[in-house]
């Protein structure tokens, strides 16, 4: 007796010969296939799905990737606590929208303005809630800009990409995304400030850079 093999059977293999920093893109895949690829692999980390209307992308990510993402993260924590601003934070959580047929996976993204909205949910249904006010794309060996479609479409209002060693923040205007020189949700963190910061990386261990970045914000206070 023959096994058929799944659409899914077969992605959900080829994922796991993938090597870091590894991007894989699919073409004439239906939401039903997507959504079951999702379930099938879970908020699995190291991994970065997206679709935009047929086209499934598969990115995986390396342990230095991963630097980055955190060190922002933690920034944004500390500003966070500081200065007493609600930030929640959801990693790499799954958007999609079946209206839309789009769906995407930042290495980061939290709430701030919005933060009340979602409040103590483990996660996010864009279906009934707002989009994070603001996603992270790092983009070492992968180009996020095929995404900016997708985050446009599910109304995130913010991104900020970090790109050949500078990080760029961009604002949702009219449909599209226009760089911009600060945050909106927080205006302390501009393109300058966060380039400088992780700039840091090759060169000192995040907790060397986080007391730097302390020692910055306490400047701001005054």
């Amino acid at each position: 007796m023959s096994t058929t093999i799944s659409k899914t059977e077969n992605l959900v293999e080829m994922i796991e010969r993938m090597p870091p920093d590894s991007v894989l893109t699919q073409h004439g895949v239906s939401w039903d296939d997507y959504e079951e690829l999702l379930e099938s692999v879970g908020e699995a980390s190291g991994l970065r799905i997206s679709y935009d209307d047929g086209t499934l992308q598969i990115m995986t990510v390396s342990f230095k990737h991963e630097k980055f993402v955190r060190t922002i993260e933690r920034m944004v924590d500390l500003v966070s606590l500081r200065l007493r601003i609600k930030v929640l934070f959801y990693g790499s959580a799954t958007m999609k929208k079946h209206r839309n047929k789009k769906g995407a996976e930042p290495d980061a993204c939290f709430y701030v303005e919005k933060a009340d909205l979602v409040g103590t949910k483990d996660d996010f249904d864009l279906n009934t809630d707002p989009p994070p006010d603001v996603v992270v794309e790092i983009d070492l060996h992968h180009d996020s800009l095929s995404k900016f479609p997708i985050y446009a479409a599910l109304g995130v209002p913010e991104i900020w990409r970090y790109e050949e060693q500078v990080l760029t923040i961009h604002h949702l205007r009219e449909g599209k995304y226009v760089a911009s020189e600060a945050s909106l949700s927080l205006p302390l963190f501009t393109g300058v400030v966060l380039t400088e910061f992780l700039a840091r990386i090759p060169k000192q261990d995040q907790y060397n850079i986080l007391l730097a970045f302390e020692e910055w914000l306490k400047t701001q206070q005054q």
